[in-house]
C-alpha cells in the first residue's frame, strides 16, 4: 500500500467512530482533523468533502462487519450454528466495538437527505438479510431445517427486530434489550429443527 493509500485509509478508520456516534451532520472537519492529528488540507487531499468521507466510512464499517461474521459463520459447519454465531457476533460485538450499528446509524440521517448514501445503506440491508435466508435454505437442502422455515421471513424479521433492539439498548443504556431479541430470535430457529 503507498504512503497516500495509508493516510486514506487512516482518516477513514479514525473517522469511522466519530460518524458512527455523531452522525454525518453533527461530524466537523474538525472532529476528523481532531481525530487524525491532520490540517484540513491534508484530510481534504484524499477526501473531496465531508460527505465523500462519510461514504467511505461507511463502506468501511460495513465492511468490517461483513468481514466480522464472515469469519464466524465460516468456522462453523451446521446451519443452526451458523445462524446462532451470527447473532452472538451481533450481540456480544455492535454495542461495544463500532457504536452501534452503521446500518441503523447512517441509514437514519440519509433516508431522506442522501440518495447516495441511502443506496449504499440499501445495499448492505439486502446483504445483511441473503446472508441469512441463504443460511436457511443452504439447512433446509442438507436436512437440518424444515421446509416450514420461510427464510425470507425470518431475514427480514432479524434485521428489524436487531435494529429496533440496538436503538432501544442505545437509548436506555441496556444491552438487555438486545440480548432479548437474539434470545427470541434463537428459539424460534430450534422450532425448525428436523
Amino acid at each position: 500500500m503507498k504512503k497516500a493509500e495509508r493516510t486514506k485509509q487512516f482518516i477513514i478508520e479514525k473517522s469511522a467512530p466519530i460518524f458512527n456516534t455523531k452522525g454525518i451532520a453533527g461530524t466537523s472537519m474538525n472532529d476528523i482533523m481532531e481525530a487524525t492529528q491532520l490540517a484540513k488540507g491534508g484530510v481534504y487531499r484524499h477526501f473531496a468533502s465531508k460527505e465523500a468521507l462519510s461514504l467511505e466510512v461507511f463502506n468501511y464499517l460495513s465492511n468490517l462487519m461483513h468481514d466480522g461474521v464472515t469469519a464466524v459463520v465460516r468456522e462453523i459447519p451446521t446451519a443452526k450454528g451458523k445462524l446462532y454465531g451470527l447473532l452472538d457476533f451481533y450481540d456480544n460485538r455492535i454495542l461495544s466495538k463500532w457504536g452501534g450499528c452503521a446500518i441503523l446509524n447512517f441509514g437514519a440521517e440519509a433516508d431522506d437527505t442522501n440518495p447516495v448514501m441511502k443506496e449504499k445503506v440499501r445495499a448492505a440491508i439486502h446483504r445483511f438479510k441473503s446472508r441469512i435466508s441463504k443460511i436457511i435454505i443452504d439447512g433446509q437442502e442438507s436436512g437440518e431445517f424444515s421446509k416450514d422455515f420461510d427464510a425470507g421471513n425470518y431475514a427480514i424479521k432479524v434485521f428489524t427486530m436487531y435494529e429496533g433492539a440496538v436503538l432501544i439498548s442505545k437509548i436506555e443504556n441496556n444491552p438487555e434489550y438486545l440480548h432479548n431479541i437474539i434470545a427470541m430470535l434463537k428459539k424460534e430457529i430450534d422450532l425448525y429443527i428436523l
